[in-house]
């Protein structure tokens, strides 16, 4: 046998082994919704403007608490009708971000949803069944969701970013309305 056809044949044992580790790397990203469909489909044909809320020092050091880390932005963008306020965050889960929508009438979350997960793992957190928990949730007074969220076993990473998400949303929107 010859030494190329010798290279082949160990190259041929341990390809499909690159392949399972590399794999995670072209999971790729899906998009379940847009920025724009989720702002639409929240406030029906009445899109309301673009707000912002400034991350000050204080709002910063609070937002970091809920994080654990820093807030990655000076000023975060929603949209209210007055009613209820519409949130669009990112956090990361294991090591990409994942991008949820969030719309909050009086203190409460109404409607959590994802928008688009660039995971390899854990994307079932996009599925209703597990959203669907997160309604009637509030913030209680250590920053904490005053309801238990179940979690998803092989998802925990993406399921604690929806839950530090759902905690940030919850808290900017008491900011914004306390701003006003």
């Amino acid at each position: 046998m010859s030494s190329a056809e010798q290279l082949i044949r160990r190259l041929s044992r341990w390809l499909p082994c690159g392949l399972l580790v590399a794999a995670p790397a072209f999971a790729g990203e899906t998009v379940y919704l847009t920025t724009e469909q989720f702002v639409a489909e929240t406030f029906a044909d009445k899109t309301p403007r673009i707000e912002l809320l400034w991350v000050t020092k204080d709002v910063s050091a609070q937002a970091s608490h809920i994080l654990g880390h820093a807030p990655p932005q000076l000023r975060q963008r929603y949209w209210s009708d007055g009613a209820k306020s519409a949130w669009v965050l990112e956090e990361i889960g294991k090591e990409e971000p994942i991008t949820a929508g969030f719309v909050v009438r009086d203190g409460r979350i109404e409607q959590a949803r994802v928008l688009t997960y660039r995971e390899s793992r854990g994307m079932e957190i996009h599925y209703p069944v597990f959203l669907k928990q997160y309604a009637g949730t509030g913030l209680a007074p250590d920053y904490r969701l005053d309801k238990n969220i179940d979690g998803i076993s092989g998802a925990t990473l993406s399921v604690r970013a929806m839950e530090r998400m759902t905690r940030l949303a919850l808290y900017y929107d008491r900011i914004a309305h306390a701003n006003k």
